[in-house]
């Protein structure tokens, strides 16, 4: 636990831009994101939860201060400056996006989650490995940082990292959109509107009408009197006469 506990700190307290993770305002990771960024590294795909735990309830726990979903060090060895932008930005930076993301983002461009950062990288395959964490295969796209800074986007640095809060798609460079995204977009909108008009002709309470069935098949059959009915009553009033 004691060399899980020193790169813990390593990760945690001096350089998570090196592992791809960006600790929010306050300092913290969450686990998950944590637990990503480990397995990673050759020689900590062991790690889980559990492991963090024990580190936790160890001789080193003074170093950590953890929350319900999340970890940050008690002392932090890095900066995160996100007042003033950054002036030395290379031309063009690296991010990835989840292949069901990648038409919008071409179409209506990179915004952050609320509270978060767009995360940038100047290398490619740290961007990938930051995107295959919420897609196996990602798609890489290139942002074209001088003519954005033109238009006032803002960059800050964060170690090796950069950070933004929106990039408009003009700015985006990547992969063409795959024809087939849209007519499967088709296809599941014609599958969704054949199962709704299911649903409505079939909701709980309702039929269809159906003018050639009489929907009480036996109403004939009871009302319909036998053959040879007169000559059976006129015997029995015959014989009340005698």
């Amino acid at each position: 636990m004691d060399n899980l506990a020193r790169f813990l700190l390593y990760v945690l307290g001096r350089k998570p831009y090196e592992f791809g993770l960006v600790p929010d305002p306050t300092g913290f990771v969450t686990y998950r994101e944590l637990l990503q960024a480990l397995h990673e590294e050759p020689g900590w795909r062991y790690v889980r939860q559990s492991h963090i735990n024990e580190v936790l309830l160890g001789k080193s726990r003074h170093l950590f201060q953890p929350e319900e979903k999340g970890i940050r060090a008690t002392e932090t060895h890095w900066d995160m400056d996100l007042e003033n932008p950054s002036t030395l930005v290379p031309v063009i930076l690296y991010t990835a996006v989840r292949r069901k993301a990648h038409p919008v983002v071409m179409e209506k461009g990179l915004k952050s989650p609320q509270g978060r950062f767009l995360t940038l990288s100047p290398e490619r395959d740290m961007a990938l490995r930051i995107g295959k964490r919420r897609d196996r295969e990602p798609v890489v796209l290139e942002v074209l940082t001088i003519d954005a800074g033109r238009k006032g986007v803002r960059f800050f640095t964060f170690g090796d990292l950069f950070l933004s809060s929106e990039v408009p798609s003009k700015f985006i460079s990547g992969p063409p959109v795959s024809r087939e995204v849209p007519e499967h977009r088709r296809a599941e909108a014609a599958r969704e509107e054949r199962s709704s008009r299911k649903r409505t002709s079939e909701t709980p309470g309702t039929f269809v009408l159906d003018p050639g069935r009489d929907p009480d098949p036996y109403r004939r059959a009871k009302g319909r009197k036998r053959k040879g009915w007169k000559e059976e009553a006129k015997k029995i009033r015959r014989g009340k006469r005698r």
